[in-house]
């Protein structure tokens, strides 16, 4: 039975010890792949001097190839020194027919499969690897999964990477340079370097995810060349499904060790499943509460006394004087939505943020550990409802859970939970495992929900949001600017909003770290984005 159960892996420890091998991959991993079976790592093939050190004649190829790579003769003795290897130097094409033409024996020039591109996408997510260091991991990894590991593996760290190590680690490569040997350990007579290829790795699965490549490019371009520290979230209006998560600064996977060392730890936080006070994107919260409990209508009256108000300060200075609920969203007005909380009480606006999914972190095929700081029951303490009411205090929230909830918003009221990974994928094709998107819940009426749509709308013709109009097709969404409590300087600045305004296809949710506000920081960069993945329909 245990033969039958585990044969590949007793069939892969008996070719080892039959062999010694040089894996024409530089990790043994099954793939991070796009909703369009792109792979997100970037990966590329890229040639490689391959030695086998016990066979080679040692010293004429050292010295041959120290002429031909231009690398020091000690160098290369250290690297030839041990097991059978490929060589970390790039080569060019003279180089390799220099060594071609040498006709070395157990030397080659072959083709090496790598993970990592030089533009690897949705890092942050997808993750890193590194080796097994402690004998603690190594008892883990191998009590988890019936596959081999060994001291000092490659296996994944964070992200997603880790957590489906399972899955997506491979026993054998599938291409390989391989001279066999005898039961001593010998290498057999006339033993000559075999490439392997076209075998396939029946225990190591794929990853396939919702994210679109295209649009995680898009959006992680956008971010560089405005050098933003913050996140965006892309969601596919009315299914969930999650087609980019980008953060910055982010890693190269291939560099990990060199952040470290620089002390750049931060570039591994994955912002757009982390926690920050949402500022006035939250009024959509209240809005939403006070429209389905009857406490405001869009032409209800307010006043706002700006920095003169007695209840909280409004960012204009001057006050808003008399405005009416539609105006007040549009304008984020503080006063106005402070008036609308105090009015609606604490539980009302809790319970609504629950519905719209604003105390549920949970992605789907993306099991991120809950941050236990969000808290809606701290909105009920004693001097906590004013702020609240304006996305101070102690709400905090993600920018997925933002995206998600203006999704609930763009489908008649519908909240999804968000989906990342669509299936675990069999190296032959096929599911092996799927995840299912959310069916959705009715979190608030439909005409509310179509009224929140005018709100948002109003907001970015003639509101805050105007620098997130996007032409011809129309946009909607709402600014938000939290101070972080440094200073007034110290500002997290957003957008979420969606677009086309008919039929929408995108929700964008943009997080502008230590910005000047949400419609100076973070929405150009909501137009910016949207006006480029339009044009993929």
């Amino acid at each position: 039975m245990i033969q039958i159960r585990d044969g590949g892996k007793y069939a892969a420890m008996a070719l080892e010890q039959g062999s010694i091998y040089v894996s024409l991959e530089d990790v043994c991993r099954g793939k991070i792949l796009d909703r369009n079976l792109v792979s997100l790592t970037g990966g590329q093939e890229a040639e490689r001097i391959v030695v086998f050190p016990s066979i080679i004649e040692k010293e004429e190829v050292i010295r041959g190839l120290s002429e031909i790579l231009d690398v020091p003769r000690t160098v290369l003795a250290g690297l030839l020194n041990g097991a059978p290897c490929y060589l970390p130097y790039q080569l060019s094409q003279a180089q390799v027919e220099a060594v071609k033409e040498r006709g070395w024996k157990g030397v080659a020039v072959l083709p090496v499969n790598f993970r990592y591109g030089d533009r690897p996408l949705a890092a942050q997510v997808t993750g890193h690897l590194g080796k097994i260091t402690s004998r603690e991991e190594l008892s883990t990894l191998s009590s988890e999964s019936n596959k081999v590991y060994h001291y000092g593996d490659v296996v994944g760290k964070i992200g997603l990477e880790s957590m489906y190590e399972s899955e997506l680690k491979g026993e054998r490569p599938e291409r390989s340079a391989r001279v066999y040997r005898d039961a001593g350990g010998n290498i057999l007579n006339g033993s000559v370097l075999t490439v392997e290829e076209g075998g396939r790795d029946g225990r190591r699965q794929d990853l396939v995810l919702t994210i679109d490549a295209r649009i995680q490019q898009v959006v992680e371009d956008v971010m560089d060349n405005k050098a933003i520290k913050g996140a965006v979230v892309v969601m596919e209006a009315g299914t969930g499904d999650l087609l980019a998560m980008a953060g910055r600064p982010a890693f190269h996977p291939a560099r990990v060790e060199d952040y470290l060392r620089e002390g750049g730890g931060e570039r591994f936080f994955d912002r757009c499943t982390a926690l920050y006070q949402p500022g006035s994107i939250f009024k959509i919260v209240v809005a939403a509460a006070a429209l389905e409990e009857g406490v405001a209508g869009t032409d209800s009256l307010f006043t706002c006394g700006g920095t003169k108000d007695n209840l909280i300060h409004c960012w204009n200075d001057a006050g808003h004087g008399s405005i009416t609920f539609s105006r007040a969203f549009a304008e984020s007005c503080n006063p106005a939505f402070a008036r609308v909380g105090l009015s609606l009480g604490a539980q009302k606006i809790i319970g609504y943020a629950g519905k719209l999914g604003l105390d549920n972190q949970s992605v789907t095929g993306y099991p991120v550990t809950p941050d236990p700081r969000q808290d809606l029951s701290l909105i009920g303490e004693p001097y906590n409802l004013v702020n609240s009411s304006v996305g101070q205090g102690p709400v905090l929230v993600s920018p997925v859970q933002v995206t998600a909830m203006v999704n609930a918003v763009v489908s008649d009221g519908v909240y999804r939970v968000p989906r990342l990974v669509k299936e675990v994928r069999k190296s032959s094709g096929g599911a092996a495992e799927e995840f299912a998107s959310d069916a959705g819940r009715q979190a608030i009426r439909p005409d509310t929900a179509a009224v929140l749509r005018d709100l948002l709308e109003l907001a970015t013709d003639e509101g805050a949001g105007k620098e997130a109009s996007v032409p011809f097709y129309g946009s909607a969404g709402k600014t938000g600017s939290a101070q972080t409590g440094n200073s007034k300087q110290s500002v997290n600045a957003w957008f979420t909003g969606y677009a086309p305004r008919v039929n929408p296809r995108y929700i964008v949710t943009v997080l502008v770290e230590d910005g000047a506000s949400g419609s100076e920081s973070a929405a150009p960069v909501f137009r910016e984005i949207m006006e480029q993945i339009l044009r993929f329909d």
